[in-house]
């Protein structure tokens, strides 16, 4: 923090945490002169600080350090990859550099988009941030582009906003929900919940089926255009305060 004390954590314990092996291999790096600081080698194991300034002198073997806890990645996801530690098949978690799958904390997907689902999708180890952003009181607007196997019957916008539609097997009301139309079997679609298959069981609901779904946005954060399926960044602080505030611009 400004003006306050900045953290400090064993050289080892610090690069450990962040995938590079076990402390005694750590140990074994330095003693190699593998771990540089400033360009000199950083033979003693002993505390460092934990500011980006620090982590942005060090390198190992050549690189600069990876980033420090707190990372918040943004992702374009792919379709036919699953928000999943453990499932068969293709993991977003496989499409993030291998060490970082080694980090403690973990990185864990905020939310999750089906398999099916392309679109922004956040990442992080920061695990307050994490349930802030996805809890039920801050009503965060996630935005998607829906399109439909059938053209849209004129009454969809009047239905999702009304606050009374319910889905199938559920005892309790959506709140309301924004609809644009952009063609005839195409809209944007605008939510603050995150029930199972939301916007699909909604469509389903009105007797439509979705065939291509798309998150653009999460609260004012939007997807970068050009953030190609697969590729990530990682967000800086002001991205990240933009998750809290509307599509507009407002505080959420």
């Amino acid at each position: 923090m400004s003006g306050g004390a900045v953290s400090t954590c064993r050289l080892d314990r610090l690069l450990a945490n962040l995938g590079y092996g076990s402390r005694r291999e750590i140990e074994i790096l330095a003693r190699h002169g593998r771990i540089k600081l400033d360009g000199a080698a950083l033979r003693e194991i002993g505390r460092v600080p934990l500011s980006p300034e620090f982590a942005a002198r060090m390198t190992v073997d050549g690189e600069v350090l990876d980033p420090l806890p707190g990372l918040v990645v943004m992702m374009h996801k792919p379709l036919g990859v699953t928000c999943s530690h453990k499932e068969a098949g293709p993991l977003v978690y496989r499409l993030l550099p291998e060490r970082w799958r080694r980090r403690d904390p973990a990185i864990s997907t905020v939310g999750r988009l089906d398999k099916e689902t392309s679109g922004l999708l956040l990442l992080t180890d920061d695990g307050a941030l994490l349930h802030r952003i996805i809890s039920p009181r801050k009503k965060i607007a996630k935005i998607y582009r829906a399109k439909l196997d059938g053209a849209l019957n004129g009454d969809e916008a009047a239905v999702f906003a009304s606050g009374a539609m319910m889905l199938e097997g559920e005892d309790k009301p959506l709140l309301p929900a924004g609809l644009e139309v952009l063609g005839p079997s195409e809209a944007r679609v605008t939510i603050v919940e995150g029930r199972y298959h939301q916007v699909r069981r909604m469509f389903a609901a009105v007797g439509n089926h979705v065939v291509a779904l798309h998150r653009e946005a999460l609260g004012g954060l939007k997807l970068d255009e050009d953030l190609a399926p697969g590729e990530f960044r990682l967000l800086d602080a002001k991205e990240i305060a933009a998750i809290f505030l509307s599509p507009a611009g407002e505080p959420s």
